[in-house]
């Protein structure tokens, strides 16, 4: 590298290419379906919004679903011509600014790597606290939990893409399976009870979050559940027919967990009582009210079991699918030298990341013990949720904005107004409320700032942006030629 000039990667293509074709459609769907974790978004990530959101909280599920699908469908037109592990940088970078592109993957690579404690939390929380309401052991034992599945989803990205992805599929049947089933259930239990007033505002009734705002902040817990639709976008390079396969798996995942995720939210509110949500659903059943209320009243001890089971499913395959995600991000990075060159080293036998995978499990190990013991675990669940949700909101309006730039300037002759002009457009505008009621930004009457230590997610990603804008231009003066590497395709080369 004379004159500190950056190789590209052309000459050691073996040594940096992932393995091509490795991944056949299922697996690429379920990529997306088990990082959007069904089972424990409708347990947790979507019940976190409920003390903001009440009896109306199936409208915020209906709102997230609609706006996330107007992302599935732009993620879907920017993969079918770019087909990379970069993905979401690479859709920014080549349709608005590599500077902008590389601000993208800094902020992406947070928000995936904050995926691992979130899940890992998780694990800790549903173990114990079966544990301690069926047998009377210490709820103190999360942290153990947590490093186990931690040392699992390891061992499962260490064994490569075709173990990782082959477990998410048997693991996201499952966990779908079965609350479907349950839900449909507590729907024919609830009987009279149904009522499509859950759709509306009249059970927004939570304090200081009555109303449209109420709905709003609960968005922000909604918005959490569908995100991982996209994430089949970062196996491009190692799927079969990613140019056709991508679009579609990423559409397909975010319009069948959506309505599975509003089937199973309306369920619970309507057999619970919409008028009783905001105060009681939360809490009950030790914060587990999926497991130790609804699955008891409606299967009995078996149903309890079952419940268990897909849950702890559902944490195994959802942390599976971030860390398969945020592997090939790092990977990606390596590649081009945004992060260290020891990135883009994989494993002469599977092909796996390795350096990726040892960061994710430091990381995941290190927050999670910190914000547990700091706080508690279901407080890190929480916080770790928010700064997820502050970064990916961003994304998903700059991925819309992409869409609309990358066919107005590059190909004009496949501009379709509705594909390329409005429905990203109003994909824009569904995600800047939750955006703002996630960083604590009341811009608009309807908005209300999310409380400590929750509103600490805002701050957060802001000092992590800033250090990314000083970086950028420490690149942009000592590296440029990192910078444009952010546009690179390397499955056309």
């Amino acid at each position: 590298m004379a004159g500190g000039e950056f190789a590209r990667p052309d000459a050691v293509t073996d040594a940096h290419r992932l393995r091509p074709g490795a991944v056949g459609f299922g697996g690429v769907l379920f990529q997306s379906i088990t990082f959007m974790a069904p089972a424990i978004a409708t347990a947790f990530s979507i019940p976190a919004g409920i003390p903001f959101g009440g009896g109306a909280t199936p409208l915020a599920v209906l709102l997230a679903l609609i706006a996330s699908l107007f992302v599935a469908i732009s993620v879907g037109q920017l993969s079918r011509h770019m087909p990379t592990a970069g993905s979401f940088y690479t859709y920014v970078s080549t349709a608005i600014h590599p500077g902008l592109g590389f601000l993208v993957a800094w902020t992406y690579t947070l928000a995936v790597l904050m995926g691992g404690p979130f899940l890992a939390v998780q694990m800790g929380i549903i173990v114990s606290g079966t544990l301690h309401a069926e047998f009377g052991m210490s709820t103190g034992t999360w942290w153990v939990w947590m490093v186990l599945v931690s040392v699992l989803v390891f061992s499962l990205g260490y064994l490569g893409i075709r173990t990782s992805t082959r477990a998410g599929e048997i693991l996201g049947a499952f966990e779908i399976l079965v609350f479907v089933a349950l839900s449909v259930t507590l729907i024919v239990l609830a009987g009279g009870d149904n009522t499509a007033t859950v759709f509306t505002t009249k059970y927004a009734n939570a304090p200081h979050y009555g109303g449209f705002s109420g709905v709003v902040a609960a968005s922000v817990f909604s918005i959490l559940a569908f995100i991982g639709f996209e994430e089949a976008a970062p196996l491009a390079e190692e799927a079969r027919n990613p140019r056709r396969a991508i679009p579609i798996a990423v559409v397909l995942s975010c319009l069948v967990v959506g309505l599975f995720y509003v089937l199973n939210t309306y369920a619970s509110t309507v057999f619970f009582g919409p008028a009783r949500m905001a105060g009681h659903f939360v809490t009950a059943g030790d914060s587990n009210p999926w497991q130790n209320v609804l699955a008891r009243q409606a299967w009995g001890g078996v149903g309890f079991v079952i419940v268990f089971l897909a849950l702890i499913n559902s944490v195994i395959a959802n942390y599976n699918g971030s860390n398969t995600s945020s592997t090939r991000t790092m990977f990606a990075m390596g590649r081009i030298r945004l992060l260290p060159q020891a990135y883009a080293r994989l494993t002469p036998r599977f092909r796996s990341p390795v350096v990726g995978l040892i960061t994710q499990f430091v990381v995941t190990v290190g927050v999670a013990l910190w914000l547990g013991f700091q706080y508690d675990p279901y407080t890190a669940f929480a916080l770790t949720a928010t700064v997820i949700v502050v970064v990916f909101t961003p994304l998903f309006i700059l991925l819309n904005l992409s869409c609309i730039v990358y066919y107005a300037r590059f190909r004009r002759r496949e501009f379709n107004p509705l594909l390329h002009g409005l429905l990203p457009v109003l994909g824009i505008a569904a995600f800047v409320p939750g955006f703002l009621a996630g960083a604590g930004v009341p811009a608009f009457r309807f908005i209300t700032p999310l409380p400590a230590p929750l509103s600490y997610a805002g701050p957060a990603v802001a000092l992590w942006v800033l250090i990314g804008i000083v970086y950028l231009l420490w690149l942009n003066r000592r590296h440029p030629e990192r910078i444009t590497e952010t546009r690179r395709i390397f499955l056309e080369d």
